[in-house]
């Protein structure tokens, strides 16, 4: 299978993130949302996804929501993404200039921004905080607890941190211990080394990160990722979700030294055979935690 663009990787894994993002941290988030109208601010938004699952998910109904990414391709994509799933179940959808999405029913108004920018700068320009800030599989690819007062700047009292990385990536049927093991270590490292920031455990040290900078975590749980074929197929288009994900392991250890070349050639093979088979688990550990600041 041929994965595509990283916007196909988005699409691919929302029924992923669906079943992963923690159930009894979305029930606290639905507890101390403050009444309607509420504003939100999403860092590293995508696609949009996570604003069309909270409007799938019933648990927003009158609000402004800002969409912040650094990558165009994203924020353009995401626009026609979120309109045409508005048009396909019942919005009313109105462009309001460039980069504004109205999108309304007799139950649901909703105001839509995306902006094209890179994080930290738009927290230098200094906007008015939101009820709530959205970091959405962001934090672990950051600095970290350096990047997290000018992310809590972002928000009046309240933010969603979701699936942050946790160390551990296992992929069933083992190829070969031991060379299993040696990959799996291999890729945590490089996300440790990522010049931008990053952490492969970073959900655990959050909770001491978030103490140091003043945070109250009001709840935390797990979110991993679980696919698995149910008799010998994946749901919606969790096969293509897994092709992304050995891409990344092969964009990350292609040519690494301590790795044999062939040896993770044939592993690469054989994975890709396993997905085509419907034989291919992954799990990967993550947490999320909603906080206030």
């Amino acid at each position: 299978m041929k994965t595509g663009t990283f916007q196909d990787y988005l699409l691919a894994k929302q029924s992923v993130d669906d079943r992963a993002l923690n159930k009894d941290v979305l029930a606290a988030l639905k507890a101390h949302l403050p009444p309607a109208p509420v504003s939100i601010v999403e860092v590293g938004a995508g696609i949009g996804t996570m604003l069309v699952r909270l409007l799938r998910w019933e648990i927003l109904s009158d609000a402004e929501y800002l969409l912040i990414d650094e990558m165009a391709e994203n924020v353009a994509f995401g626009m026609a993404f979120v309109a045409k799933w508005a048009q396909e179940n019942g919005f009313s959808v109105l462009s309001v200039g460039a980069d504004t999405l109205h999108l309304s029913n007799p139950s649901h108004s909703i105001t839509a921004k995306f902006i094209h920018a890179d994080m930290f700068d738009f927290i230098s320009s200094r906007p008015s905080p939101a009820d709530l800030l959205i970091a959405h599989a962001v934090l672990d690819l950051l600095p970290l607890p350096e990047s997290l007062p000018g992310l809590f700047s972002l928000t009046k009292d309240l933010a969603w941190l979701t699936i942050n990385f946790d160390g551990a990536s296992i992929l069933k049927p083992a190829i070969h211990p031991v060379l299993d093991r040696r990959i799996e270590r291999l890729y945590h490292e490089t996300m440790d080394r990522r010049p931008g920031g990053g952490d492969s455990q970073s959900g655990r040290n959050l909770f001491a990160y978030l103490d140091h900078v003043g945070a109250d975590i009001l709840e935390a749980g797990s979110s991993d990722w679980v696919v698995y074929p149910r008799r010998g197929k994946y749901t919606a288009d969790e096969a293509a979700f897994l092709e992304y994900i050995l891409r990344f392991f092969e964009e990350s250890l292609t040519a690494q030294p301590d790795l044999d070349a062939k040896k993770f050639s044939r592993w690469l093979h054989t994975r890709r055979d396993q997905i085509a088979q419907g034989e291919l688990v992954y799990i990967a550990h993550q947490l999320d935690f909603l906080v206030g600041v």
